[in-house]
This record gives structure tokens, sequence and C-alpha cells, in this order.
């Protein structure tokens, strides 16, 4: 029997195929966090029974800031109507002014643009598309519940984790099956 050829597959190249690429673990790890996160991240590692009961401290405008460097360029505006490129002209003062709205209790979010796309079978998949101020708190938040939550995930899971995506978790399913 003559084994059968076949073509190379799509996507990126295997990790033995690139010389380019560095020696690293099966699973891709999460990157660094910052002092104050990695100090949060330490005491959910510590004991799974820890209570946080006081984390609006975090969203700072630090966080603020990486959460907007996030965002997409080419996002939509949402109901608001402001762009990222808008937003970025008096960057330091508008995350200044967001963060003390946040600190003060006076930031509402605003409310949700709802948007029905089109499906195969001719029905409408709802979506909503947040105000730019919005998704940066969102962000912000996330990546502190994400310093908590990460520690309870084993290392081989993928789905919908920071610096993660089902090209990784194929990788890592290559590597472990041939080597």
């Amino acid at each position: 029997m003559v084994a059968k050829a076949t073509s190379q597959p799509e996507g990126s190249p295997r990790p033995e195929e690139d010389p380019n690429e560095r020696a690293r673990d099966r699973t891709p790890g999460r990157g660094s966090l910052p002092a104050n996160l990695a100090r949060v991240n330490a005491a959910a590692r510590r004991s799974r029974q820890t209570q946080f009961t006081a984390l609006l401290h975090h969203v700072d405008e630090g966080a603020l800031s990486r959460a907007f460097h996030r965002q997409l360029r080419a996002a939509s505006a949402g109901v608001d109507g402001v762009t990222v490129e808008e937003y970025a002209q008096n960057l330091e003062h508008n995350l200044r002014e967001l963060c003390d709205r946040l600190h003060s209790g006076r930031y509402r979010p605003q409310p949700v643009r709802r948007t029905y796309i089109p499906k195969a079978d001719g029905g409408r998949r709802p979506l909503g598309v947040p105000a730019l101020e919005d998704k940066i708190v969102q962000g912000a938040v996330a990546e502190v519940l994400s310093a908590i939550y990460e520690v309870d995930f084993l290392g081989f899971s993928y789905g919908f984790r920071p610096g993660r995506s089902p090209h990784n978790a194929l990788d890592a399913l290559h590597t472990a099956l041939m080597t």
C-alpha cells in the first residue's frame, strides 16, 4: 500500500517548523500582571475561599488606559457617537475624568445600541453596541476579575481566556501528540 501524499495544512507553521520561534511551554502563560493585580492574583492563588469585597480601587487610570489601548481602532461608535480616535485626542484628561466619575459614583453606563444581524435561516441575531467609555470600563473590570478567576482554570483550558485562542489550543495539542 502506498502512503497518500497530503498537502500542507493552512494556518501558522507548527512550532517545530519555525526556526525563529523560541522554546515555550505547551500552554501559553498569562502576560505579566501589574503589581496591584499580581497581589490580588497571589491572594486568590493562596486560598480559593478568599472573598474579595473591595476591588474598585484597582480600576484606576492605569487600568482604564490599558483597557483603552486594547480597543480596536476600527470599532464602531456606540450610542454617544464617540470613536476611538476622537477619545484619544485628549486621552489623559478623558481617562482622569472617567476615573473620577467611577470612584465618586457619578458614572452611569450609556444605553446599548441594539442592532440586528440577519442569519442564514432568515432569522435575526441581536447585537448590542455599547458606548466607548462603557467598553473601557468593562475591559478594566474584566482585567481585575481575570486576576482572581484565572487561578481556577487549568493550564490546558483555552476557551475565552486572555491571550489564548483556538490556534494556541491546536498548537498545544499538536505538540502534545507529536512529542
